[in-house]
């Protein structure tokens, strides 16, 4: 797919010029935020996956660029605004997609941040945002000519929106085509790159050890697994999604509360429930499911995705979760069943199928953002991996 005129002029002139860095080697920003654990995951991965193949990488949170005050009502008012007061948040959400004074409102806000992210943006030879915020900071000082070298969002989210997209921006990379279909409607040029998971989901798991880790579960026989992720903090229904899915008779639920420990004391006592806090081992425990029951459509149901594990959207938390589960219901990615008669069977029909083999993280053939926005680096200097190279270090990685 073709990049709008204006930013394939930035980026011949841009390479003309050629990197600025004093050693020659290359060198990329990317902006993420402490909102949730999903812009992180996505930060961490492509950071890994181009220091594989020898890129200089600083992963930044774009909310450190922000004054204090801004810093603490994004990350403190989130979690709030979700769980307490959620016609707010999706009147929120529905604003900055059509109300012009709440879009220049936050923009305001963010130019707030400018000055910062020019100074963490010096030297580098690409910038890429995996937080909407960010993105608009860096497409309006695209803009205005205050960063020279080009510009990349990742959508994080299924749903595409207003404040994901800019049309400074030079690429907007997504995870499925789902998403680029949804985000045709803002004039830029979307193209699906891939999930940006660890390599562990990928990984096929031996039936010995998916008994194992079913049996550590309380998991007897064969009975059906339903895994639940809120996210890292544990937000919306959950309880309710329990209580709607132990109506299945035969089901066993494993809840991922996050750091939300309040959460999990409450579902704690219930019979075929295991809830658990915090956990490194996911991989595994996606392994050990047969369904995958999330809320928000963000990171955990990327790496369902990855992990071959089927999911279905079930009580989405307003705005964003909402959004997202529209787009994947849209593109048959995930059922989005409204009541607990539909769920328990969205559940015995996803169940019933044979379950998918894991996704590798590169494929012949197939897209990849770390080696997309290699290619817009350049050529690598003597020394430094290719962007084929990459497909070969994470296979073994």
């Amino acid at each position: 797919m073709l990049l709008p005129r204006r930013a394939r002029g930035r980026l011949i002139r841009w390479r003309r010029r050629g990197s600025d860095a004093p050693d020659g080697s290359r060198r990329v920003l990317i902006l993420t935020a402490g909102v949730g654990a999903g812009h992180d995951g996505a930060a961490y991965e492509l950071a890994r996956r181009l220091r594989r193949c020898g890129v200089e990488v600083d992963v930044r949170d774009y909310l450190d660029a922000l004054p204090a005050v801004g810093r603490r009502i994004v990350r403190d008012c989130y979690m709030p605004a979700v769980q307490h007061t959620p016609r707010f948040f999706d009147w929120l959400f529905v604003s900055l997609e059509h109300r012009r004074w709440v879009q220049l409102t936050v923009l305001r806000f963010c130019r707030l941040s400018e000055g910062v992210v020019r100074r963490w943006a010096s030297g580098a030879d690409v910038v890429v945002s995996t937080y909407p915020l960010a993105s608009q900071t860096l497409g309006r000082l695209r803009a205005a000519g205050l960063l020279t070298v080009p510009a990349v969002t990742f959508l994080t989210d299924p749903a595409a929106h207003r404040m994901w997209c800019h049309p400074d921006v030079d690429m907007h990379l997504t995870v499925t085509s789902a998403t680029v279909t949804d985000g045709s409607r803002y004039g830029v040029a979307l193209r699906a790159a891939g999930a940006l998971a660890e390599p562990r989901f990928s990984r096929s798991v031996l039936p010995a050890d998916r008994a194992r880790i079913r049996a550590e579960l309380g998991v007897e026989g064969d009975e059906p697994v339903v895994l639940i992720s809120a996210g890292s903090l544990g937000l919306g229904l959950v309880p309710d999604a329990v209580d709607a899915i132990l109506r299945h008779p035969r089901v066993r639920v494993v809840v991922l509360c996050g750091r939300n420990e309040s959460l999990r004391r409450r579902l704690a006592t219930q019979d075929r429930v295991s809830a658990l806090g915090w956990r490194d081992d996911v991989p595994d425990l996606m392994a050990a499911a047969d369904a995958l029951v999330h809320n928000a459509g963000g990171l955990s149901f990327t790496e369902a995705l990855v992990a071959g594990l089927p999911s279905i959207s079930y009580l989405a938390i307003p705005g964003h979760g909402r959004a997202n589960a529209s787009v994947l219901a849209a593109a048959a990615l995930a059922p989005w069943p409204s009541t607990p008669d539909e769920l328990a069977a969205a559940i015995d029909e996803v169940v019933a199928r044979p379950r998918a083999a894991p996704t590798p993280m590169v494929r012949p053939g197939q897209p990849d953002a770390a080696a997309m926005i290699l290619e817009l680096i350049g050529p690598a200097d003597a020394g430094d991996s290719s962007p084929a190279e990459l497909t070969d270090a994470r296979r073994v990685g």
